[in-house]
Parts: structure tokens; sequence; C-alpha cells
């Protein structure tokens, strides 16, 4: 389960026009910032505070890294495209554990993304304050990959994220749990083997299918009215399995998958958040009316 196991206040009305506040918009203070995770480098092109939305791309776009993963090694790729292309990009790490993620990845850098889901997006929800007033921007769009893609529905559904997100993209979200490829379902014949894993990762015992986590968030319908969902899979998923559990059902959801566009690529769980038809798929659901025809690559 190294390097990424699911790799990943008060609602303000939606603008007629542009989603973009006066300009008088309070900015957000510099003991505000970095809000979250500032042990770990901002990925090249986000968490400039002083950038403002254009016309063309009135929201900013909040990353939302996976579990074992932060903000850094997540987004490497896709942070510096948006960012030239003129969007304002911030991410956030959250879901660190003192004494169990102080290290722990490639580069020796933090991980995040283990503690529970609820809290997690409890921290997504400030960010996403912090963003929408440091921008003056009155919604913005979330791209998340693993835990980062389902963890904002959480936000959506029950902590009143839907009028401050216009977009929610997931790159293999964990949107209805997963099985591990089966091996949540071995667990039972290995004693304590579970407890211990999820004792060190509340959000792992969170998204094992047949949570109480996931009944939670069955409760409910797949999507929130008013934001346009993408989720973009791949069929060579080994962590988030089956993998059409990560399609969701809704009246504006659309459902990729990688292979559709791109037969020949092997791109898997983690791969896909470098992958450039992912990608490509990305910033053809951010701006819709700009798409271009998918390249495979």
């Amino acid at each position: 389960m190294a390097g990424a196991l699911l790799a990943g206040a008060a609602a303000a009305p939606a603008a007629a026009g542009p989603a973009v506040a006066p300009a008088v918009a309070p900015a957000a203070t510099a003991a505000e910032l970095p809000p979250d995770g500032d042990s770990v480098a901002s990925p090249p092109g986000a968490n400039d505070w002083s950038c403002r939305p254009s016309a063309a791309h009135p929201d900013p776009v909040v990353l939302v890294h996976g579990t074992f993963a932060n903000r850094y090694e997540n987004w490497l790729a896709l942070s510096p495209l948006l960012k030239g292309l003129g969007y304002c990009v911030f991410a956030l790490d959250y879901g660190t554990v003192p004494g169990v993620t102080s290290t722990g990845s490639g580069l020796l850098l933090p991980i995040g993304g283990l503690g529970p889901v609820p809290a997690s997006a409890a921290q997504l929800a400030r960010f996403v304050d912090l963003v929408r007033s440091a921008t003056g921007a009155a919604k913005v769009d979330i791209v998340g990959h693993s835990q980062g893609g389902m963890l904002p529905n959480y936000y959506l559904k029950f902590l009143g994220g839907a009028s401050k997100v216009d977009k929610l993209i997931g790159l293999a979200p964990s949107n209805h749990g997963t099985t591990l490829d089966g091996i949540t379902k071995l667990a039972p014949y290995f004693p304590g083997a579970a407890d211990l894993i999820y004792t060190l990762c509340q959000a792992c015992r969170d998204q094992a299918v047949g949570s109480d986590f996931n009944a939670a968030m069955a409760s409910r319908p797949d999507t929130v009215p008013g934001v346009h969902y993408t989720v973009i899979s791949t069929v060579y998923d080994e962590v988030v399995t089956p993998w059409r559990t990560q399609f969701l059902n809704g009246p504006a959801v659309d459902n990729e998958v990688l292979q559709d566009h791109c037969p020949v690529t092997l791109a898997e769980h983690v791969a896909i958040a470098f992958s450039p038809t992912a990608l490509h798929l990305v910033t053809d659901a951010l701006d819709p009316a700009h798409a271009t025809p998918v390249f495979c690559g």
C-alpha cells in the first residue's frame, strides 16, 4: 500500500455571471497562510495567494491529494499545467497523524490522507473558504486523486460545500469504497491485521467496502444539485477496485474511462495522476466550452 493506498462556514450565493466576487473581498491574512500542511512544499504553480482569477478562468482550482500522499508529489504534473493555462491553483495537505506521518514518501516528505475522512473534509472546507476569501471567487473547482476525488463529495453532501463548488473532477476516486483488489475480503482470515492498519490509517477503514462511512455516503444520492462531476478511471486500477465502482450516478456526471480515449495506455491507480491523456481530460472538464479532442499519450 506504499505510494498511495487510495490516491488522494456559511455558504456564499452563486453569482449570476462569472463566479467572481467584487475586488473588495477580504484577503486572507498572513497568519492564516499556509492554512494546512505547511511542512510540505507546494507543487510548482500552486498556492500563489496573490493570484486573482481571470474572466477566462473565474474559478480557482483546488487540488486534493490521495491517501499516503502529499500535495507536492501528487500534483507535480497537473499543478504547473493548470498554472500555465492561466488558472489560480491551490493545493492543501490533510489527514496527517502526528507520530505516524512525519516522514514516509519517496522524497522523504510527510505523508497525509490518513485521518478520518469527515475530519479531513472539514480541513478541505476551511481551505476552500480561505481560497475564496483570498481570491474573491464565489466558487472553486476541485480536482482530486483517489481519496482526494471522493472526500470532496462528503464536503458537498454533509458540510455545505455545494454552494461553493462548481465542478468536482475525480481521478480514480474511491466513490463507493474499495475491496483493494480483494484484500479487504481477506482481512477476516488474519485476526488483528485490519485493526493494525486501520489504527494507523482511519481513512483506510472509511474507504473499505461495507464501512460505516460508506453507508453514510450511500444514504444520500451520489451527487448534489448545482455541481458538475467528472470521474476519470482506468481499467488497470489495482487500488480502488472494482474500478467501475468509481462511477457516479446523477444528471450532471461524466464518467470517463482512460482506455476509451487511449486504448494502449497502461496507466494504473498512481500513474493516472501523471497520464497526459488523463490530464487532458481534466483540462477539458474544467473548461468544457474550449475542450479539444483528447490525445493518446
